[in-house]
């Protein structure tokens, strides 16, 4: 099995694709601070973090129904605050749909919830969609990024595909004895197999990581080169982190 689905179009050729994995992480976790930290009625500023979104996955060449098929993770913790945060804050002005009454302020806490969140997710696809995933850990290393996040994120990359492949022989073999799991009390044995298959998982981590630590493993990956930022990073980066500025100092001056 292949587990590309974490940077599937990290092999593309693009100008964002050739910047370096540093550049494109400050500008874009600069747009997602820019973004949660921007009140909700400063509708330019969010015209502004939407515009750049757009531009920059125009030119990475990601494909656009990949960005909003995934950013569509968040949409059920959208859809929970869309239930209950409109009949939650109440006061000010209000918006009667015949017999349900809806609070302009929950409305407005709503829209923020979902600007805010789905910017901020898109930016985290674009990041991951444009840079290989162990150059982007080299790239958090570099930053300054406790090297634990970075050792397990590696590892996760490395070994999750078979951890699905493990699932995937395990439900093969469930639905080989005929399972339904039609029935309430039938749902144990996916219990089961969650017990069976973290229990696998953790043996399987300990002979890799006996395996590794025999060959002389310290935490660190070898590389052949250290990559440099050049002009075009550093151009990229200015740009994306001046514009975001701009949209965010903008709530300043209206």
């Amino acid at each position: 099995m292949k587990h590309d689905f974490i940077d599937r179009y990290s092999k593309l050729e693009s100008p964002v694709h050739a910047r370096d994995a540093r550049a494109k992480t400050i500008a874009l976790f600069v747009i997602i601070i820019a973004c949660v930290t921007t009140p909700p009625r400063a509708w330019f500023a969010f015209c502004v973090y939407a515009g750049l979104v757009i531009v920059i996955t125009a030119a990475s060449r990601v494909p656009f129904r990949y960005l909003l098929t995934r950013m569509m993770v968040v949409v059920p913790f959208i859809l929970v605050v869309a239930v209950f945060v409109p009949f939650m804050h109440k006061g000010g002005a209000a918006t009667h749909w015949g017999w349900l009454t809806v609070s302009n302020n929950g409305l407005l806490v709503l829209w923020n919830v979902t600007a805010k969140s789905l910017t901020s997710v898109a930016c985290l696809i674009l990041l991951t969609s444009t840079t290989h995933f162990p150059d982007l850990m080299h790239g958090f290393e570099q930053l300054h990024v406790p090297r634990f996040f970075t050792m397990v994120s590696s590892f996760m990359y490395r070994y999750i595909f078979i951890i699905v492949d493990e699932a995937e022989r395990m439900k093969r073999a469930r639905d080989s004895r005929n399972y339904h799991g039609k029935w309430l009390w039938q749902a144990k044995v996916v219990g089961y197999m969650i017990a069976s298959l973290f229990l696998r998982s953790q043996e399987r981590a300990e002979h890799v990581y006996q395996a590794m630590a025999s060959r002389g493993f310290d935490g660190t990956y070898p590389r052949y080169s250290e990559p440099k930022m050049g002009a075009g990073d550093y151009v990229f980066m200015i740009f994306v982190v001046a514009t975001a500025l701009v949209g965010r100092l903008a709530v300043l001056w209206t």
